[in-house]
């Protein structure tokens, strides 16, 4: 009847007791948790945590995607309560032209458009809609009547209604004869508009040509090198094509949108650029 105590379980019975002591002990030490809540691997804990400690921006740099997607900030002389300009004055003296028919900008020696904004204007531009009534998304206002800031001689004999500031568009207006660029929300979206010009590239040269300096100037004259500049991408685009069809720079046959387009950013090609390009393509 006593045969229990002989037993192997009651000999271990001081062991089994004081590893019940440790286990209480752990079990007291384990941290609460919810019902149902997994509990995870120490080693997965601590990959997790590497995993999720923030970088700095010295370690993670942005790539491609995000600096693109990343928008610009150009200093604005821009009144913000307002969507204003502060100030508007002509400070630059008025270009000149050298012996190329080239306006020379004296502060600005690179931009060398060879078309004012009037002759830009008086040529038959834009499908006569430049200055038409708009709502800015760059400023969040709405314009019109903007075309009244130019000076009196530069529209001068134009329909106004039809030729400056028409709702619809009028390929007849044009040069060329032709329908070319794309449309104000296009620009908008791309994230070209500066909301000190909020009508885009030519209204910024028509207020430059006049004397206005301002921050974005930098960025606004690197537009036009790349379009019309001496490497521009329209101009020699425009001279490689009379060169391949045998044409002669002047035969308006050949891109008449091209030929739009470069009026527009207040170029027109010439006998000496067209030579100067056609004669680095037969070198090539």
């Amino acid at each position: 009847m006593f045969g229990y105590a002989t037993s192997p379980a009651y000999r271990s019975l001081p062991y089994f007791k004081k590893n019940l002591t440790r286990f209480i002990n752990c079990l007291t030490k384990m941290p609460k948790r919810k019902l149902g809540e997994e509990v995870e691997p120490e080693s997965a804990s601590k990959s997790k945590s590497k995993k999720t400690t923030p970088k700095s921006s010295k370690e993670k740099p942005l790539n491609k995607q995000e600096s693109s997607s990343k928008k610009k900030n150009y200093p604005k002389n821009i009144d913000e309560a307002t969507n204003v300009e502060k100030s508007f004055e002509f400070t630059a003296k008025l270009p000149t032209r050298n012996k190329k028919g080239e306006l020379v900008f004296e502060d600005v020696p690179e931009l060398r458009p060879n078309m004012t904004p009037k002759e830009v204007l008086q040529a038959g531009s834009f499908g006569g809609t430049y200055f038409r009534p708009i709502k800015s998304s760059a400023t969040g206002k709405s314009y019109s009547g903007e075309w009244k800031e130019l000076p009196k001689d530069w529209l001068e004999g134009l329909n106004i209604p039809r030729q400056v500031a028409s709702g619809p568009y009028h390929e007849n207006v044009n040069t060329y004869k032709v329908k070319c660029g794309g449309s104000l929300e296009m620009w908008e979206e791309s994230g070209w508009i500066h909301k000190q010009d909020p009508y885009g590239w030519f209204q910024w040269y028509c207020r430059f040509y006049q004397g206005r300096r301002t921050a974005d100037d930098e960025r606004q004259i690197g537009r036009w090198l790349r379009c019309a500049g001496t490497t521009g991408r329209w101009r020699n685009n425009l001279i490689s094509k009379c060169v391949r069809s045998g044409c002669g720079y002047d035969n308006h046959g050949v891109s008449p949108v091209v030929r739009q387009t470069l009026q527009h950013w207040g170029y027109k090609l010439n006998q000496e650029d067209f030579n100067f390009y056609a004669k680095k393509m037969k070198n090539k």
